[in-house]
């Protein structure tokens, strides 16, 4: 399950950076790269290595 939450957090990002760069959606993207980032760190705080 750790490996599918950090999968998608790396998505949301990339998602995030290429409508940060190519377009102008508004807060959308934003929420995007708040969901990845609480992804990430839910993952940091479980401490599972793969």
């Amino acid at each position: 399950m750790s490996n599918l939450l950090y999968t998608i957090a790396v998505i949301l990002i990339i998602f995030w950076a290429i409508g940060f760069f190519a377009y102008s959606a508004g807060s959308i993207i934003h929420i995007l790269l708040v969901i990845a980032v609480i992804a990430i760190i839910l993952r940091l705080i479980q401490g599972k290595r793969v």
